[in-house]
């Protein structure tokens, strides 16, 4: 991307903590030699799902129809570290599996004294796309906060 190049995408049903429809989009933002992800959401499963939208797009610009569903689980000490922990584990099953993962959903919950992520992803063949490679996800200026009108997130990927 340009150093003046945004990239916005909208997904106007993401599933929900409770299950239900979701609104959320994402934003990439240029941040020094990095990428940024600003993203809202109804719920706070909507935000993750926005944020994993967003590692997507910065990852590739074009997505085909092909690939297979696949879950991701997460168990975290607190939101932030479930929200770094599931965007790692799209990174790791990129780079295990061999397929980038699109079409995020999403529930958060607490149990007890974690937080747990239970997501599915569509993962479309590395052969399938041209991707960029972001390297991983970062605490730098990771933010997660309620508003009066749903989550908002921002998280800063080393490309």
């Amino acid at each position: 991307m340009s150093e003046d190049t945004e990239r916005t995408g909208r997904n106007a049903t993401a599933e929900a903590d409770d299950g239900a429809d979701d609104s959320r989009w994402f934003e990439l933002r240029e941040h020094t030699a990095d990428v940024a992800v600003a993203a809202a959401a109804d719920s706070l499963a909507g935000v993750f799902a926005a944020v994993a939208e967003g590692l997507t797009a910065a990852m590739c610009d074009s997505i085909p129809t092909t690939g297979d569903r696949f879950e991701i689980l997460a168990r975290s000490e607190s939101p932030e570290a479930a929200l770094f922990d599931y965007l790692d584990d799209c990174i790791y099953e990129r780079d295990v599996r061999g397929v980038l993962p699109v079409d995020h959903r999403a529930t958060v919950r607490r149990d007890g004294e974690e937080w747990v992520v239970e997501a599915t992803a569509r993962g479309v063949p590395l052969a399938d796309v041209t991707a960029r490679d972001v390297k991983a996800v970062t605490y730098s200026e990771m933010e997660l906060t309620e508003a009066d009108d749903g989550w908002r997130a921002y998280v800063v990927f080393d490309v």
